[in-house]
């Protein structure tokens, strides 16, 4: 799991300069406009998923006004109705791909996302051809809290937690679950008065593919291009980002 959370860590810092785009808010105001109509409230303190939505968009930095236009619009019923396809297909190197998407034209989507991977030296699959390579998992990212590291471990621990990683250099805190335990975790966090940086549900690699630097750009590209696609929310993969890749990624 060490190896994912390395991942993750990249993943996070590379959000943050995506959160100066609009498009990251883009995506966010689908999540909160999703969670209010699949939650059935838009209180979040009676809807979970809501609270998941909207503490990620205060870690983009999205504007008050955006957030509460997006709560209403969702309570209200406005706008299109919201699909959330997924894809998945294979990149260079046969790294395995698995797109979430939200939409209201799914005809649209499932055209741009076949594009994006005949262009990019990928193919799409059919349903079920790579998600048995990934296992769904909560990652929660924390500031450095304000109470004894040991203690907190525990309370973690308690909470679902199967996998604690402290950056030393930031303090920061990548906590992982089982999809299982992820609101178990967020209402043990609340409980602390912990509000995590971020909050998300990803899809880990069971196991990874090591390329060469070239080819493992060449997957990064598609993966790139398809994060880049309005009805895209999240892209997941097996490339394994060896130390070699991370010293490229970061010149």
């Amino acid at each position: 799991m060490a190896g994912h959370n390395k991942w993750s860590k990249v993943k996070h810092k590379k959000a943050v300069v995506d959160a100066k785009k609009s498009k990251i808010f883009s995506r966010i105001i689908k999540e909160i406009y999703v969670a209010v109509r699949e939650g059935g409230s838009a209180d979040p303190e009676f809807n979970p998923r809501l609270r998941l939505a909207l503490a990620n968009a205060k870690g983009a930095n999205m504007p008050k006004d955006n957030i509460e236009r997006a709560i209403k619009k969702a309570a209200e019923g406005s706008g299109n109705a919201l699909f959330q396809p997924t894809y998945e297909g294979y990149g260079p190197g046969g790294v395995a791909i698995f797109v979430e998407c939200t939409t209201d034209n799914t005809n649209r989507t499932v055209s741009n996302v076949r594009a994006i991977f005949n262009k990019k030296g990928g193919n799409l699959a059919t349903s079920g051809s790579v998600d048995f390579l990934f296992s769904r998992k909560g990652i929660f990212i924390l500031n450095k809290p304000e109470m004894d590291p040991e203690a907190l471990e525990l309370e973690l621990i308690d909470g679902g937690a199967e996998d604690i990683e402290v950056d030393e250099e930031t303090g920061e805190i990548t906590v992982t679950v089982d999809f299982n335990d992820f609101g178990q975790m967020q209402k043990k966090l609340e409980s602390l008065g912990i509000e995590p940086k971020s909050a998300t549900l990803e899809r880990v690699p069971l196991n990874t593919v090591k390329l060469d630097v070239e080819t493992a750009k060449k997957v990064l590209a598609l993966v790139e291009a398809l994060e880049e696609d309005d009805d895209v929310q999240q892209v997941f993969h097996n490339l394994e980002l060896t130390d070699e890749l991370e010293a490229e990624l970061s010149k």
